[in-house]
Parts: structure tokens; C-alpha cells; sequence
């Protein structure tokens, strides 16, 4: 496995861990169809929301915060794969939303994480 993918399924899992401590309970990960994969899709309880989460990882600012990796066009796609899965699965809910996890491996250092609800 590459550095790059190791680090993305370590941000995947701390993204998991932390949407469960805030009373966001996983559903599915890494749910795939043709057009694509969702990282994470999530029922919030309190709002009553199915929340698809796209999880971005980096180990350092070099390139950019992780939640700037998230543009217009991969929100679309997010969009789009979020209709597939819901068409996909017998899910009720009052609202859907997409939101991202964002997070930051310093070396040597804790996870930052930063969630940004409802971003698109």
C-alpha cells in the first residue's frame, strides 16, 4: 500500500471514530458503484439527516488545508453518487446532506480534525 493510501484509510477511520463520538453513527464505508465512491455515509439522529461525508487527509499544508481538495466539481460527483446510493438502498430520512471531514496528521502529532456540515 502507498503512503498516500495508507494515510487516506487512517483519515477514514479517526473521520469514523470522531462522527460516532458526536452522535453521527456510521452506516456504510466506502460504498462504490460505477461512477464512483462515497467515504462515508452517516444517519444523524438528532437531525434526523443521512449525511454522505467526503473525508480528505493530508499530513501536512504543503498542498493546501485537506478540505480545500474538495472543489465544485467533487461536490457534483458527491451529489450525484449520493442520489445512486439513496435510489440503492430502502433509506428514510427528513433531510441528506454533504459534509466533510477534514484532516490534518501533523508528524508525530494528534489528528486535527475539522467537520464542515452542509457544504454542498
Amino acid at each position: 500500500m502507498r503512503a498516500k493510501d495508507a494515510v487516506g484509510r487512517f483519515g477514514e477511520r479517526v473521520a469514523a471514530r470522531y462522527l460516532d463520538d458526536h452522535g453521527i453513527e456510521v452506516v456504510e464505508r466506502n460504498w462504490r458503484c460505477r461512477y464512483g465512491e462515497i467515504d462515508i455515509v452517516a444517519r444523524d439522529r438528532a437531525a434526523d439527516e443521512l449525511v454522505f461525508v467526503e473525508v480528505k487527509t493530508r499530513s501536512g499544508t504543503g498542498y493546501g488545508h485537506p478540505a480545500e481538495a474538495v472543489t465544485r466539481a467533487k461536490l457534483a460527483r458527491l451529489r450525484r453518487l449520493a442520489g445512486l446510493w439513496l435510489g440503492a438502498h430502502d433509506a428514510r430520512a427528513r433531510e441528506v446532506r454533504i459534509d466533510v471531514v477534514a484532516i490534518l496528521v501533523p508528524s508525530g502529532g494528534r489528528p486535527e480534525v475539522q467537520h464542515l456540515r452542509a457544504v454542498g
